[in-house]
């Protein structure tokens, strides 16, 4: 009998055939590359955390060694306790919010004094190019928080934030071109930071 291949029926089986033939040869893929994916995903992680230490630069095998040697993850607080070279002690806080296309994200790194901004690590998941994915892409702006303090002289409220045409001891200046993002970035971190209250208050 001869298979009659514009049949309805010959269609649908042969489509359904490929499609399952597909869908088994992604999934494989996907599964045997999982744990180079979550690898790559961590290691990106790591030095992104680097980069708010401003230890930025580095290879890949330089910064995982790094990473393992000087990082801690303290559960309880949410924090990352960080033992510098020279001895001294920084926190990394990690920080999350909603840009203007999507989230955006901060490692924030702080001095022992749980006040001094030591260096800020910016990302985002979709900002327009060369205006609000400066954030990520622009070293020197993210240079501008360093020695920035979290609270003002007086007071216990997050004072740290992004303001157009601002530059003073709690402040830094907004991106160029790019106010709802700068809006966005000042948002996530009067926010979230006052998740930290208790920590950044504490002795």
């Amino acid at each position: 009998m001869k298979l009659n291949t514009n049949s309805n029926t010959y269609i649908i089986i042969y489509s359904t055939i490929l499609v399952l033939i597909v869908a088994f040869l992604l999934a494989f893929v996907s599964s045997s590359l999982k744990e180079k994916q979550d690898a790559n995903v961590a290691l990106d992680t790591e030095k992104q955390i680097l980069n708010s230490l401003n230890l930025r630069c580095l290879s890949d095998e330089e910064a995982h060694a790094t990473y393992e040697k000087i990082v801690k993850f303290d559960e309880a607080q949410k924090v990352y306790v960080c033992t510098l070279e020279n001895g001294d002690v920084k926190y990394v806080l990690p920080l999350k919010g909603q840009g203007m296309w999507g989230g955006i994200s901060c490692f924030l790194a702080i001095d022992s004094d749980k006040n001094t901004v030591y260096g800020a690590y910016f990302n985002h998941e979709s900002e327009t190019a060369g205006l609000g994915a400066e954030i990520k892409d622009n070293a020197d702006w993210q240079a501008k928080f360093q020695g920035k303090k979290i609270f003002a002289a007086e007071g216990d409220a997050i004072a740290l934030s992004v303001e157009k045409a601002v530059n003073n001891e709690t402040t830094v200046d907004a991106v160029t071109g790019a106010t709802v993002t700068s809006t966005a970035v000042s948002k996530m971190l009067q926010e979230k930071l006052a998740n930290y209250k208790d920590f950044l208050l504490s002795e």
